[in-house]
């Protein structure tokens, strides 16, 4: 069920029966030579589309731009400071809940966003507003993603580019998939990220001139399918469950309490 595209009475209708909301998230940044910008959230709101339509479940608009300023030297990347990120989503967030919402899933397709999700997630619990979770769709199926791809990469590889060319092919620029390959980093274990225990880079481009990790020629818009049907079969699993679910085995649990004696 899509917020946009409803009258208030029809949203009424559903808090009346429901409580759960899902918000699909991004980011509106360099994917690459070959990748649009939108990627992120274009992954993010097909998935989360693709499984409210099977479960009947409410939808937000994306958000679309997230935490990205570590694409920032790449022509077009949208970045807001993360403090603001977390304000707006939970601002958001807080919103649907005056309409009876206690329950959220952040359907994420940005790596950069996910720790102030969950942030803003145990903000909303330890006042007993709603419980909100982070859901990140390559995290939710691993061991498809690398059996898939040979060199998989985080940024702009073979996985998203396969989902790309699944769910919007005609935004792929397939004749710059070889030079984005070229030109990228095709494995993160042959960057030198740290020195002596320490993290010592903090921007993509520091591992990679054309903003691309990964190999993205083995990617194939079959692959794309299997991966984007793999993951709305987890993000239905888990809004089920999360519906399912009494709100109270969900908020926060008391303080502990010993069972010792009193002090007087």
């Amino acid at each position: 069920m899509q917020l946009a595209e409803h009258s208030w009475p029809e949203i009424e209708a559903y808090c009346r029966e429901d409580s759960l909301a899902v918000v699909p998230l991004g980011s509106t940044e360099q994917h690459g030579p070959h990748l649009p910008e939108g990627t992120d959230h274009m992954i993010a709101e097909a998935l989360a589309r693709k499984a409210t339509e099977r479960t009947g479940y409410l939808c937000t608009p994306p958000i679309t731009v997230g935490v990205s300023s570590h694409h920032r030297q790449f022509h077009g990347t949208m970045s807001v400071d993360p403090p603001a990120f977390r304000d707006y989503v939970e601002s958001l967030s807080r919103s649907l809940t005056e309409h009876g919402i206690d329950r959220i899933v952040y359907v994420n397709a940005h790596g950069g966003n996910i720790n102030h999700l969950r942030e803003v997630g145990r903000r909303l619990r330890e006042d007993d507003t709603a419980y909100a979770i982070e859901w990140m769709w390559n995290e939710s199926i691993p061991d498809l993603v690398d059996d898939l791809f040979e060199h998989n990469g985080p940024h702009g590889g073979p996985k998203e580019t396969a989902m790309i060319q699944h769910i919007a092919p005609d935004l792929v620029r397939e004749e710059r998939i070889d030079d984005a390959a070229q030109g990228g980093a095709t494995r993160m274990d042959e960057q030198e990220l740290r020195h002596h225990g320490a993290r010592t880079f903090y921007d993509a481009i520091d591992n990679t001139e054309n903003g691309v990790l990964g190999d993205q020629r083995d990617a194939t818009a079959e692959k794309g399918e299997v991966m984007f049907d793999a993951a709305v079969e987890q993000l239905v699993a888990l809004l089920d469950w999360l519906d399912d679910k009494p709100y109270e085995a969900l908020a926060a649990k008391p303080h502990v309490r010993s069972a010792g004696p009193r002090r007087r």
